[in-house]
């Protein structure tokens, strides 16, 4: 008890010996009014009136009080009614394939590609005179066979070409002298309305392909200048679909993506691309590469009827796709074929004979 002795202190008037005795010695006395009925009434009696109402006390709560609580006040609930409509987002990525089941080309062909687009970037779009912009509006397109191709090509009527390739050949790709579309004045951005352009492939005979590969035909797309040692789809600023595997391909070097059936002998199939407004302008705070400037819908039809589509700016497979580079309507585009072994073909530019009839005039 020293320790409480020293804190408290003696009584005062007292001795060391008695300041203990005094400081902690209980009263003879009771407690006040314990033991004394009255007392206690008096002590403890209530105030009179009846007991004060709600009215008296409206601030007061009747919750037990709440030790923990704080003024912070807990976040409100998501409103999932306010949820933003997704439909006009891009449409999630297709799954790619790393191979193609029928067709491969070398490795080493492949790099050589590559490097040779890092070199020649993309010719930037030019305004085409009057001749050439009716020469294409009419069907009177030519094709330029590059130095891979194999076989014949040549032009049997206006607007209308008969090739056909050796047993065994490797890959080449066709264009076409002029573009299908020439990006200054055919995008609808310019022209304030839509812009279709389309062609049609009529497969006549697929001979021997080269080595255990089936020989093939793709029909397709390019900006220029392309690699033309390679199909049309497999490198920058191309798109395809391929005849052996019915795989649509876009800036794609690997297996491409599942789209349609394989192209058969005496079907006729057509490509096309349809450029227009977007649906919504940009939004604040989106840059170009987020938004596209044009909406491109790239459509297949097999004897006259359309039989599958794409939206080119669907959501990317960061790791394996390559973009759209070049296709998105601000580059002249040039029709493409695309050939592997021995295959009979016939290319149609004329719209008034051609299967699909559902075109603008």
């Amino acid at each position: 008890m020293r320790f409480f002795k020293s804190l408290r202190g003696s009584h005062p008037g007292a001795t060391s010996g008695e300041s203990s005795q005094l400081q902690y010695a209980a009263s003879p006395e009771p407690p006040p009014s314990y033991g004394n009925p009255k007392d206690e009434q008096s002590s403890y009696a209530p105030p009179s009136g009846p007991p004060p109402g709600n009215a008296d006390h409206p601030q007061r709560s009747h919750s037990p009080p709440n030790h923990l609580q704080t003024n912070i006040e807990p976040p409100p609930y998501h409103d999932w009614t306010v949820i933003e409509d997704t439909a006009l987002l891009p449409p999630p990525p297709s799954l790619g394939h790393e191979t193609s089941p029928s067709g491969n080309a070398s490795l080493s062909d492949a790099d050589r590609a590559h490097g040779w687009c890092r070199r020649y970037p993309l010719i930037q779009p030019r305004q085409p005179t009057p001749l050439q912009s009716d020469s294409v509006k009419n069907g009177q397109i030519q094709f330029v066979k590059p130095k891979e191709y194999q076989g014949t090509l040549s032009m049997i009527e206006t607007g209308r070409w008969l090739g056909s390739t050796v047993p065994g050949g490797k890959e080449a790709c066709v264009l076409s002298s002029l573009p299908c579309y020439f990006a200054v004045p055919d995008s609808p951005l310019a022209a304030e309305h839509k812009k279709i352009i389309y062609f049609e492939v009529k497969v006549k005979l697929y001979g021997q392909g080269r080595g255990g590969d089936a020989s093939s035909l793709a029909v397709g797309y390019c900006a220029v200048p392309y690699p033309t040692w390679r199909m049309p789809g497999w490198e920058r600023g191309s798109l395809a679909v391929h005849g052996d595997d019915g795989r649509r391909y876009v800036n794609d070097s690997w297996g491409g993506k599942d789209f349609t059936s394989a192209i058969q002998e005496g079907e006729t199939v057509g490509l096309g691309m349809e450029f227009s407004i977007p649906d919504a302008p940009p939004s604040y705070g989106s840059t170009p590469a987020q938004t596209p400037t044009v909406k491109v819908e790239v459509f297949f039809t097999r004897n006259g009827t359309r039989e599958a589509s794409w939206n080119l700016h669907e959501e990317l497979d960061a790791e394996n796709d390559l973009g759209v580079e070049g296709l998105d309507g601000q580059h002249d585009l040039y029709a493409a074929i695309g050939v592997f072994g021995g295959v009979d073909y016939e290319v149609n530019f004329d719209s008034q004979s051609h299967l699909w009839l559902d075109q603008p005039a």
